[in-house]
């Protein structure tokens, strides 16, 4: 970078500082406050005052995120195997490449983690893992919808509200019992029920991750003199990098113990006594 770039980059930082600055003091006495902090944490957690009506049925708005994140990926799915599928060469392009090396992430970590019915564990993961990236990102867009009061909110990622994320983790934890069940039968289920603790671990640190996003965020967003550029930059890196790691770690921890459980249990021989 030559130095007149490193001055007009500068300078560029300065005036949007400046610009912020005069915002927040013109703005201050603008807005009133009609939720306390503690309130608005509140409500970010149980949804218990945004909740909207979902065919005329009272719902969280995470349970609606989910829906439509659900409808977003099974319609790409369609459109890519439908058009793009039978389009692919030997050599990929630009969107081959982006499609192949995303489902082969999922496809090695299914078969570096576990050696037996690695298929459709890879089938399961990829398809977990891109729930909670999208789902993740999903909240980012900033979809509207009004609340039963009357109110705007922007829909939330699905994986904010705990029902969402125990669903997801009790998922996975079928799934390692499936896995058990199939190669050693009632072995298996015996290996599976001793992480019983697995579910609720799972469930809890990916809801934990994401709400602790979701609140910093309501946190910055509810003082005024912090609302500006700010908001952007901590949104958008909390949740890119929580769709990243979350996404990872539930589907390392599923493959990981789906592998444990799967393993053949090794019959021990019993010696034969030699009679004398």
């Amino acid at each position: 970078m030559t130095k007149k770039q490193k001055i007009r980059t500068l300078t560029i930082f300065f005036v949007v500082i400046i610009i912020s600055i005069v915002g927040i003091i013109f703005t201050n006495g603008l807005y009133q406050k009609h939720e306390t902090i503690k309130e608005v944490m509140k409500d970010a957690v149980l949804h218990e005052e945004s909740k909207i009506y979902f065919f005329g049925v009272e719902a969280n708005p995470s349970v609606v995120s989910g829906f439509v994140v659900t409808c977003i990926l099974l319609l790409f799915a369609l459109i890519v195997r439908i058009f793009a599928f039978p389009k692919f060469k030997k050599v990929p392009g630009k969107f081959q490449l982006l499609i192949e090396t995303w489902v082969d992430t999922f496809r090695k970590l299914a078969e570096g983690n576990s050696s037996h019915l690695n298929r459709f564990l890879g089938a399961y993961v990829f398809a977990v893992g891109s729930y909670i990236f999208v789902g993740t990102c999903f909240e980012l867009f900033g979809i509207q919808a009004v609340t039963i009061k009357g109110n705007s909110i922007a829909l939330p990622a699905p994986q904010s509200d705990i029902n969402g994320a125990i669903s997801l983790g009790v998922l996975s934890y079928l799934v390692i019992l499936s896995g058990g069940i199939a190669k050693n039968k009632l072995k298996g289920v015996g290996l599976t029920l001793k992480e019983f603790s697995l579910p609720i671990s799972m469930s809890f640190r990916l809801f934990g991750a994401l709400l602790s996003g979701a609140l910093v965020t309501e946190l910055v967003y509810y003082y005024i003199a912090l609302s500006f550029v700010l908001p952007v930059i901590v949104g958008l890196l909390f949740t890119l990098l929580h769709a990243l790691i979350q996404a990872y770690v539930l589907c390392m921890l599923t493959t990981v113990f789906y592998g444990e459980v799967s393993e053949p249990v090794k019959k021990k021989k019993k010696e034969k006594k030699k009679k004398r």
